[in-house]
């Protein structure tokens, strides 16, 4: 296919060349109605297509124009057989992923590692979530990926499962043996779901980990805005194989997503994938030197370290992406969170995430020498302000999150139980129905359904003492959290299952 063209965007140009007078939405109109300022500042070109479904422009919920000719361009470059462009983020398309096979009572199988938005559409399906523990860092204090026995182990106890949702990469850019994981969970006849969310370079370059098109995965995800310079909450859905049917998808996909669709996203997403196909290899391999580079400097920086090669001898672990560099403090007096905020304060400059013993700092295609050499700089200041005895008294140690609790009900009926609040301190052994997840990474701590427990609410009370960024609960302190009401409240509810537990 010819990736020189953009068929969508070149149709938003034309739309725009041929001036016509609008009498629809947006109000507005070519951002003559807008805010002064703010026209200004974004400009005259960026509104002129910020532009509504109208004919000349084809319709996301069912393409037939420039829309389905850039869905195709992008599932040639990609590597799968249909492509489909997602303005819910990636998160519309975990949800798309998880409802196109999953109906209320059907099992799926999760590494305990997974995101938000993928517990999410478990609620919203019905589905019932098993758990797989992904491998644990304990110096780093982080979770890998899950490995070939416990993903085997999994399916033997729970042979009805209608699907296996992977994580590959992880935020902190490990990555398991996809293409080997693929035919065990296909050798039973089980589609393969991949949360791809931070892996948009890898089937670009041979030295990153297999994508998941290339392992031969039924479904991805993947989140071109975070790394493959298309715009925040623009996002594909790569389909591959006829394990599901494409019309459902299609379907679902629709009921998710905004019939008011943003043509600047829409465009981002048109004209990404052209760089990516065109120039991808050479750019993807610009930024892994610079990547590799900035490792190799940071490693020399007394009191930190940044893991490279090394990683893939960890259980769960086959490759990584070096483009992640996960800076861990080992030695320095501070926690992740503290470096974060100093970085901000001292140097302007702001990193991917923190966590108590590291923090992330991602290098892009927009990334040049100079960008990387400030990184290295604030990171020897770093070293020398808070290596040694300083403000903290002692270093702070990693804290890998706790052992998935069991369920005392489905994650929906949780989510839709007659609920009561109570203190986080007085809760262990009570059924919470609310999110509980340090963001980012997004990953919840606690799900609507699960028990909580003393090593959990430790766990989340070290994370609030420490500053972190603990979301979810409707008591922004996270002094309480709601739970499932005492039984005498439940028998208000006729009908509802209680007490059912989820098959470990």
């Amino acid at each position: 296919m010819d990736h020189h063209k953009t068929p969508l965007f070149t149709a938003l140009m034309q739309h725009v060349a041929n001036d016509p007078l609008q009498f629809h939405i947006p109000g507005h109109k070519k951002g003559r109605g807008a805010d002064p300022e703010f026209r200004a500042f974004v400009g005259d070109n960026t509104l002129s297509i910020d532009l509504i479904n109208i004919v000349p422009l084809d319709d996301l919920h069912q393409p037939t124009g420039p829309i389905r000719e850039a869905e195709q361009l992008a599932a040639d470059a990609f590597g799968a057989d249909h492509t489909l462009f997602s303005v819910q983020g990636t998160t519309g398309a975990i949800m798309t992923m998880i409802m196109s096979v999953c109906s209320p009572g059907d099992t799926i199988i999760l590494p305990r590692n997974a995101h938000k938005s993928i517990l999410s559409a478990v609620i919203f399906a019905g589905a019932i979530p098993v758990w797989v523990e992904p491998e644990k860092d304990e110096r780093l204090g982080i979770e890998h990926g899950v490995t070939t026995e416990s993903i085997r182990q999994a399916i033997t106890r729970n042979p009805d499962v209608k699907a296996v949702l992977l994580i590959n990469p992880t935020y902190y850019g490990t990555s398991i043996d996809l293409r080997q994981m693929v035919e065990l969970v296909h050798s039973c006849n089980i589609p393969v779901l991949v949360d791809e969310a931070h892996g948009t370079l890898l089937h670009f370059h041979e030295q990153l980990p297999m994508s998941a098109m290339q392992a031969g995965a039924d479904m991805a995800a993947t989140s071109v805005h975070k790394l493959g310079g298309s715009m925040t909450q623009s996002s594909i859905l790569n389909v591959k194989g006829d394990r599901v049917s494409i019309k459902r998808i299609r379907t679902v996909m629709s009921m998710l997503t905004t019939t008011s669709t943003s043509y600047l996203l829409l465009a981002s997403l048109d004209t990404a994938r052209r760089q990516l196909a065109l120039h991808g290899q050479a750019l993807t391999g610009q930024t892994i030197r610079l990547a590799q580079e900035a490792r190799r400097q940071i490693n020399e920086i007394p009191g930190l370290y940044c893991y490279g090669e090394e990683i893939c001898e960890k259980r769960g672990v086959f490759r990584y992406d070096p483009t992640k560099l996960c800076i861990h403090l080992e030695q320095l007096n501070l926690t992740g969170y503290a470096a974060e905020q100093w970085l901000r304060e001292t140097y302007k400059l702001e990193v991917e995430l923190s966590d108590l013993t590291n923090i992330l700092c991602l290098i892009t295609l927009g990334d040049t020498e100079q960008e990387v050499n400030r990184l290295v700089q604030a990171l020897r200041h770093l070293s020398d302000a808070f290596l040694g005895e300083g403000k903290w008294s002692k270093r702070v140690s990693a804290a890998v999150i706790p052992a998935a609790s069991r369920f005392g009900l489905t994650p929906r009926e949780a989510f839709y139980a007659p609920t009561e609040e109570a203190a986080l301190e007085q809760a262990c052994g009570r059924v919470i129905s609310e999110f509980v997840y340090v963001y980012p990474p997004g990953i919840p701590i606690l799900m609507p359904g699960q028990v909580i427990t003393r090593e959990i609410v430790d766990y989340i009370k070290r994370h609030v003492e420490a500053s972190l960024p603990v979301k979810g609960p409707e008591d922004p302190d996270i002094q309480k959290v709601k739970v499932v009401a005492a039984p005498r409240q439940q028998e208000k509810a006729p009908g509802r299952r209680t007490g059912y537990i989820i098959p470990d």
